[in-house]
């Protein structure tokens, strides 16, 4: 017997941060909403950026001004909203006067400083190299710099709470389930959506928003074409891949550095994970699927001759432990250089019949503000203006009053939760609870429960992972196998030997929970 249709008002597709952000904004407002992701969430592009919340100092070069000041005007909001996953970071620029002259730096800094307001952010200043400890891992020919404010986010994190956000507003959510049709008729669109164990879940929607990233383009040109028409695609996407290697800590300060290139490119070295620095990004253009894109030798060799023309002990590849990439589904503005292809969004509605909303572009400081402007397009297209709302919220677990009283400022505010954490449980040891802290924010009481010693979070499957935890991350965050939990909840693969990583698999594998199957938790419609 076939399934009975899923009815909502909206079909979100995709489920990166776009798409989990855009859900949540429209279930706030009241919408029903389904979102559907082909795979786990933040399995591509979402879990690997740079990390970073910032606005872009370098596209001021590129006369950016607009993406710029909405990307600043965003990234104290955002630490606001969820002060254990993002945070303030300072960011050293070595002056290479070969690269940009002093003068054009300080121009660029004192627009960065003041293109949007800052309550949390300090601003920027120079720093003498020689006498700064900053300045102790550099090469000797570096004297001068310049430090200023971005900030930090667990970007795989961020996109997990907000769909967690959007099932508490109502929304309904499937991870590894693809919408494998979509047509429009008169009442509006006609979805299929596939789970990866075959069962298929017919789904009405009034309208559709794709925010499929990468596959954006090809979802309008393959899956939401009806026969014998043209396809819904009017954009071009440039797919743009970023690649990252992580090595052994290069550095003891809690700085950041941004490096300028013969290229005119820049790259980060960032703390990372306590014990190691993340380097990156490159940009190179891809053709073809995007599904599975890796690093290269070559970008491999890149990142490590550029951070070398910096550092006194130089990066070889032989010093990689991890690397990561990740596809950019970028405008296509005709630029010819890959790096000067636009950060910013384009949302294009589509009226002709039910709804269509395509989300084109963008980057992870800007989703905030990108899913406004998307709900209330897609509240106008359906006539029915909502009020926003997210501005002033938090993300689950970014509310610590019931932790630590008014809240002051998020970096402080979250030492605070530490030391509190570690009060109510002195059992805890002490990386343990900053780690959760870290996690899970106001909501680590629930992974926490009624234990009154580490034996009440079950047994410890891993060096400080612990069954409540992987139990809390079923339940409650959508993961189903390793990866989801050690490369994407956490970064504990990091820390793990491989065969720690396999105990972790392996207790996954014989512990399933009986509502993750893909579909929303809380509700199965499909048969």
């Amino acid at each position: 017997m076939a399934a009975a249709p899923l009815d909502c008002d909206v079909l979100v597709v995709g489920g990166g941060i776009n798409g989990c952000g855009i859900a949540r904004d429209l279930a706030g407002r009241g919408w029903r909403v389904v979102l559907a992701e082909q795979d786990d969430l933040a399995a591509h592009t979402s879990s690997s950026s740079t990390k970073l919340i910032h606005g872009g100092l370098r596209y001021l070069e590129y006369r950016e001004f607009s993406l710029v000041r909405k990307a600043l005007q965003e990234r104290e909001v955002l630490l606001k909203s969820a002060p254990h996953i993002m945070w303030p970071l300072r960011f050293v620029m070595p002056h290479d006067p070969a690269m940009r002259p002093a003068w054009l730096i300080r121009l660029g800094l004192f627009l960065y400083d003041h293109l949007a307001r800052r309550e949390v952010l300090p601003g920027s200043h120079g720093v003498d190299l020689r006498q700064h400890p900053v300045g102790a891992p550099l090469q000797d020919r570096f004297t001068r710099g310049f430090v200023y404010s971005d900030g930090w986010v667990d970007d795989a994190r961020l996109v997990v709470l907000n769909a967690i956000d959007a099932r508490a507003h109502g929304a309904q959510v499937f991870t590894r389930t693809r919408v494998s049709h979509a047509q429009r008729d008169a009442q509006g669109w006609q979805a299929t959506l596939t789970l990866a164990d075959g069962r298929r879940c017919p789904v009405r929607a009034r309208a559709l928003v794709n925010a499929a990233g990468p596959w954006a383009e090809s979802f309008l040109r393959e899956t939401a074409r009806p026969a014998g028409q043209e396809a819904l695609a009017t954009k071009s996407l440039r797919l743009v891949k970023g690649s990252h290697i992580v090595v052994r800590r290069c550095f003891e300060h809690d700085h950041a550095y941004i490096f300028q290139n013969p290229d005119k490119r820049i790259i980060f070295a960032i703390p990372y994970e306590r014990d190691f620095t993340l380097i990156g990004t490159t940009d190179q253009e891809i053709h073809g699927d995007p599904r599975g894109a890796a690093i290269a030798e070559d970008e491999i060799a890149y990142l490590c001759a550029q951070a070398s023309r910096y550092f006194k002990r130089a990066v070889t590849p032989a010093d990689v432990v991890w690397t990561y990439a990740g596809v950019r589904p970028l405008l296509d503005d005709a630029s010819g250089d890959p790096s000067a292809v636009t950060r910013d969004y384009l949302l294009e509605p589509n009226r002709e019949g039910a709804p269509l909303l395509s989300v084109w572009g963008g980057k992870i400081t800007t989703f905030r503000k990108l899913a406004e402007d998307a709900a209330t397009e897609v509240g106008q297209m359906l006539g029915e203006a909502r009020r926003p709302w997210t501005e002033g919220a938090f993300l689950p677990g970014g509310d610590l009053r019931d932790w630590i009283g008014p809240a002051r400022r998020p970096d402080t505010d979250f030492e605070r939760l530490v030391q509190t954490l570690g009060q109510r449980h002195p059992w805890l040891p002490g990386p343990l609870a900053r780690r959760l802290a870290r996690a899970y924010g106001a909501r680590v009481g629930a992974l926490i429960g009624q234990a009154h010693s580490l034996a009440g979070l079950g047994a410890e499957v891993a060096p400080g992972l612990y069954e409540a935890e992987l139990r809390l991350l079923q339940r409650e965050e959508w993961a189903q196998d390793a990866d989801d939990v050690l490369w994407r909840r956490s970064k504990l693969g990091l820390h793990y030997t491989p065969e720690e990583r396999q105990r972790v698999s392996d207790w996954l594998r014989s512990h399933p929970h009986p509502e993750n199957d893909g579909t929303d938790m809380k509700v199965n419609p499909c048969s």
